[in-house]
């Protein structure tokens, strides 16, 4: 599935290519054959993202909300539009650029207070001006559950992935297996500073790159890393190397339905007085 910085970039992608445009819209697969009824002929107001969300706001007062979940995906090109090939669930066209939409976990219009609703039941989103960090920390500091497994519920914090939450607590030095109620306030604004840090990165550049400098493949003298995420990373899909800093083995075990990458020496399971920020 997408992370958020993917969205935010399909975000203003589908912007700049639609907004302000009246778009002409189809359902080739049949399945959203009303609601691209109602979308064609009309102007694209704005597109944002919110979390792993995208919502393209009509005139008309309708809003056109996708989640990609696990296989959705885009594809799209300048005009004019190609034959549709496969299962489309959705084409939008306008006069400079077409878009399709393939397998989508949602795809739907909703009307403002369904918006709202939407917008109610997600967390703080770290690419979004509006997040409310405060919020999402009071959800975690009552909480036993795993520290990872709150930081990827996403109606505590909207947007990243087992990626970016592998990567954050390893550079937090946080063990994934950590209480929530045991992460200090001050541990908290640094972990969040650097999970803003990292998917404004990775939005910009289009890939989650997460290691510091001293240990990129360059500095190191090793090779890149090879994966389909790209990016260089410190322990995601590394169980069974070397962790980058200390040489100890990277490890992957089951928490909450996922896979859990963390360094048992960089991260020991310690009490939150010991934690950084404590």
């Amino acid at each position: 599935m997408p992370e958020g910085h993917t969205i935010h970039r399909l975000a203003a992608s589908h912007r700049s290519w639609f907004a302000r445009a009246r778009v002409s819209a189809a359902s080739p697969q049949g399945r959203f054959a009303a609601g691209a009824g109602w979308l064609s002929g009309r102007r694209l107001r704005d597109t944002e993202a919110y979390g792993k969300h995208l919502l393209h706001h009509f005139a008309g007062g309708r809003t056109l909300h996708v989640h990609l979940g696990l296989y959705g995906r885009f594809s799209d090109g300048p005009a004019p539009a190609p034959p549709p090939v496969g299962q489309v669930r959705l084409r939008l066209v306008s006069d400079r650029h077409w878009l399709d939409l393939r397998g989508p976990a949602a795809c739907e219009l909703l009307d403002p207070p369904a918006v709202a609703a939407l917008r109610d039941r997600l967390g703080a989103d770290p690419l979004r001006d509006d997040a409310d960090p405060d919020r999402a920390y009071q959800r975690i500091s009552r909480r036993a559950t795993p520290l990872a497994a709150l930081l990827l519920d996403q109606s505590i914090v909207a947007g990243p992935g087992l990626v970016y939450v592998s990567e954050v607590l390893f550079r937090a030095g946080i063990a994934p297996t950590s209480p929530g109620r045991e992460l200090t306030g001050p541990a908290w604004q640094e972990l969040w500073r650097d999970l803003c840090a990292l998917m404004k990165e990775g939005c910009a550049s289009g890939r989650i790159d997460t290691v510091h400098s001293a240990h990129e493949p360059a500095a190191m003298g090793r090779a890149p890393r090879v994966d389909r995420h790209g990016g260089e990373v410190y322990v995601y899909r590394r169980a069974g190397q070397p962790c980058l800093v200390c040489d100890t083995e990277v490890r992957r075990a089951g928490l909450a339905g996922r896979h859990s990458y963390w360094c048992p020496s960089c991260q020991p399971e310690v009490s939150g007085r010991d934690r950084p920020g404590s």
